[in-house]
């Protein structure tokens, strides 16, 4: 759910600027199969903001292009704003005036999905595999999509959350840029000498994503908030021994104490002043902050953790088909043709997340861009999602810890030490095993 210039407490898992956009609940009302999805002759495709001002003109463009064969019907466009846009899904689908195809937050899919909403992808995909697209995607996206119904959605753009460090800093504090758990330790100190924070944390409960950053460091550890059946288990040890990574440098002045009411704006404000030299970040951290500093901001190398383990949360965003549209063969000739055509998104440096398909990160114009080629040759390969460590797959309830008030609460009683890690693990497993949808 996040868009790419601009941090949000979501995961619009949309950003290569990128913030994330997290979906609520949605009790939506009964949507016929046999809607239209638009008018007999088009068929409405909604995109939001994922990138900067070039995006969604050039997305219209590509979408207006299309030309359907064999009487299928034509496509139209619609942007979306990110304001709002969970209602904005739900009344439509209600009334029947939603989208054939649209994208929307990274766990929409699978939420509408559970309310019968999600025309599946295993079709579209099976006639993918002889025409190459299927095998075009990026290790690991399409497994994110699977169920054991199918395939809810179709992977589109990528954020994940990753290691920035201001180099210009870290040599004035005569330091390395760290390679694991105890040199960011260490790092951390040497920065504190110099009156510079060595872990940024956004933790306003309107405007902070800090819940992100300590669901990253439990996977970058082997853990995790969910187990392979799909349910809630979060007190471990190695959750524990994870925060309590993240406690040390909160306890030892390593992290403003400020943080705790910070948002993404915030925190962005802080790298720009340099009172903050490393952190866990959205991949256009560069794009976000002001001044020289975007030109000291370098990407990091995934750490390895106590336990010896590499990874980092991301969302994949996708694309979903509904099953209120003028034509099931219309939908997946669009998307066919929308998958082939899209690449220009990426090479134009629309400020789109990460592509999901091999053939656009290969070209001159993607690999042009050191960190974004770092990011998929690096880090995508070891990030996992919600679901981990159980499963690659995402499902309807992790939704429960997508920009929720129990992730926002659970992330104040960590940064606050309002309550040791074990103590806000167990409140966490509590609120969400009384949440869980059946």
């Amino acid at each position: 759910m996040s868009k790419t210039t601009t941090p949000s407490a979501f995961s619009r898992r949309a950003f290569l600027g990128m913030a994330g956009a997290g979906i609520t609940t949605i009790a939506l009302a009964a949507c016929s199969s046999s809607g239209t999805g638009g008018s007999a002759g088009t068929m409405k495709f909604w995109n939001m903001p994922w990138g900067g001002t070039k995006f969604n003109p050039l997305d219209k463009k590509i979408t207006l292009a299309y030309k359907p064969a064999g009487g299928l019907p034509s496509a139209t466009y619609q942007e979306i704003q990110w304001s709002n846009f969970t209602q904005t899904f739900a009344s439509a689908i209600a009334s029947n005036t939603g989208p054939a195809v649209s994208s929307g937050g990274g766990t929409q899919a699978f939420q509408y999905a559970a309310e019968g909403k999600i025309a599946y992808a295993d079709d579209l995909f099976s006639e993918w595999k002889s025409n190459g697209l299927y095998d075009d995607f990026l290790p690991g996206l399409l497994d994110a999509m699977k169920t054991d119904k199918g395939y809810v959605a179709i992977p589109y753009n990528l954020d994940m959350r990753i290691l920035w460090y201001n180099k210009t800093l870290l040599d004035k504090a005569g330091t390395e840029a760290p390679t694991d758990w105890q040199s960011y330790l260490d790092a951390a100190a040497a920065l504190k000498k110099i009156g510079v924070y060595g872990f940024s944390l956004s933790s306003n409960t309107s405007g902070g994503n800090s819940f992100q950053t300590l669901t990253g460091a439990m996977i970058n550890n082997g853990g995790g908030l969910f187990d392979e059946e799909q349910k809630p288990n979060c007190v471990t040890q190695t959750n524990i021994e994870a925060l309590d990574w993240v406690v040390e440098m909160i306890q030892k002045g390593y992290v403003d104490p400020g943080n705790l009411g910070y948002s993404s704006t915030n925190t962005n404000q802080q790298w720009s002043a340099r009172t903050c030299a490393m952190g866990i970040d959205v991949p256009g951290l560069p794009q976000n902050v002001t001044g020289a500093v975007q030109n000291e901001l370098v990407l990091g190398d995934p750490l390895v953790s106590a336990s010896g383990k590499k990874g980092a949360l991301y969302f994949p965003n996708n694309i979903m088909m509904y099953k209120n549209t003028p034509s099931q063969k219309g939908s997946e000739a669009f998307l066919t043709y929308y998958y082939k055509h899209m690449s220009q998104l990426w090479t134009e440096n629309t400020g789109i997340g990460l592509p999901p398909l091999k053939s656009i990160a290969e070209t001159s114009e993607f690999k042009a861009n050191a960190n974004a080629v770092k990011l998929v040759d690096v880090w995508q390969p070891i990030c996992k999602t919600w679901a981990a460590p159980g499963g690659t797959a995402l499902f309807a309830n992790v939704s429960l810890v997508d920009s929720t008030a129990a992730m926002t609460t659970f992330a104040q009683q960590i940064i606050s030490q309002k309550a040791t890690p074990k103590e806000a693990l167990t409140t966490l497993q509590t609120t969400l095993m009384s949440q869980l949808k059946k």
